[in-house]
């Protein structure tokens, strides 16, 4: 009877040590060479950084630096610097970063400002040392910080009228849990403690009360601004009040990992295991989700290949920190399976646009960018590349 409970265990990590390992560097090179190709058509003008490209078509939606996206493009120009050397993407990163500086100074005007300028200036400032970078960074940690209600004990996402939030009372959506790194980061190089402290708090709370029984994230969370109380929990990018949204869950796992990583706070790395065992379990074979778990048209309902790059990403952080190695062997696996689909001829883009990738929802309850290539799932493949890439370095 022993031997029976140990032999799905055997079985997954005799696969993982007879597979071929993912030669982790033609994806890389094909994201530079992709990267190249959309530099070329960048615009002459303020709005231009890459945002999305329809289903079909090539040319990209250009955008400028106050929306959500835009710190993912010189984010993936920095990665691709890391990557390759190439001082090409270097100077675009570092042109593309400059962009966003007004962001740090500004009234925030919601939660996505660790989106915006952790990922482009925080990269760039791990790569370069450049002190500018971070005095950008830590000027937008304390601009996230006025969000911050304590009361509540989470950063307002949205601080205006968003329908079915009940504005004026206070809103937070799982994303947020992404900036939360902005955050701890502050805290750690020369921002005020309470930047950790209000990171932690938002975690605890969210935690608390983002999750059903099950560990399915809603997408956000309604409270009264002035006691507290959980009022609902809802979605807005999902398909209902109830079920799981892809994208939504991918934060949860990528956000409790990385909270694990900067407060080393057990229950966090439990969390995490546990958001990430709901959305393992109904994956389909290619280990690509649903835009939404739940949708009714499954099979025929589109795909997220963002949500996907995200969780690989996460994952592979993830399966570095577990004890059990079993478990730690399988989070592996299961990234490394993703970014075989990732990289292959069904979802990267190749000759269809300059864009890494295909099939990523944005928000399929508004009928924006469904079955698109977006610049978040570019952002994040790529990480999660060079993730895999340090890992299989160590694993020499």
């Amino acid at each position: 009877m022993l031997k029976n409970i140990f032999l799905p265990v055997f079985i997954v990590l005799l696969f993982h040590s007879c597979q071929a390992q993912f030669n982790v560097q033609v994806p890389l090179d094909y994201c530079a060479v992709q990267a190249k190709k959309t530099l070329k058509v960048i615009p002459a003008t303020a709005v231009n950084i890459p945002r999305s490209i329809d289903q079909g078509k090539t040319e990209w939606h250009f955008v400028g630096y106050g929306d959500w996206c835009s710190g993912f493009w010189p984010g993936t120009l920095w990665y691709l610097y890391e990557s390759t050397g190439d001082t090409t993407f270097k100077t675009a990163a570092d042109r593309f970063t400059r962009e966003l500086r007004p962001l740090s100074v500004q009234k925030a005007v919601d939660h996505d400002l660790g989106f915006q300028v952790f990922s482009s200036f925080g990269k760039g400032y791990r790569l370069t040392g450049n002190p500018d970078y971070k005095k950008v960074i830590l000027a937008a940690a304390d601009t996230l910080a006025t969000l911050f209600n304590p009361k509540v004990g989470t950063i307002l996402s949205w601080p205006r009228s968003v329908p079915h939030m009940d504005w004026p009372q206070h809103n937070t959506i799982i994303d947020n849990m992404i900036n939360l790194e902005l955050l701890f980061w502050a805290a750690r190089n020369g921002g005020r403690k309470a930047l950790y402290d209000m990171a932690v708090s938002h975690a605890r709370v969210t935690m608390k009360n983002h999750f059903r029984p099950d560990f399915r994230a809603y997408h956000a969370v309604v409270y009264d601004k002035d006691t507290g109380k959980k009022i609902k929990g809802l979605t807005h990018q999902g398909y209902a009040d109830d079920s799981m949204w892809a994208r939504g869950q991918a934060w949860a796992i990528y956000g409790y990992t990385m909270c694990y990583r900067e407060s080393r706070d057990p229950a966090f790395l439990d969390f995490a295991e546990k958001v990430t065992d709901v959305y393992l379990k109904d994956l389909p074979a290619d280990r690509i989700p649903y835009w939404d778990f739940n949708d009714p048209d499954i099979p025929n309902a589109p795909r997220d290949a963002s949500a996907a790059a995200v969780v690989a990403s996460g994952l592979l952080e993830l399966s570095a920190f577990l004890k059990d190695p079993a478990k730690a062997a399988l989070y592996r696996k299961e990234a490394e399976e993703m970014l075989r689909s990732l990289s292959s001829a069904t979802y990267q883009s190749r000759e269809k646009n300059s864009a890494f990738l295909l099939h990523s929802t944005g928000n399929h309850p508004a009928g924006s960018e469904i079955d698109a290539s977006i610049i978040y799932a570019d952002y994040y493949y790529a990480e999660a590349l060079l993730r895999l890439k340090e890992l299989q370095q160590k694993n020499k």
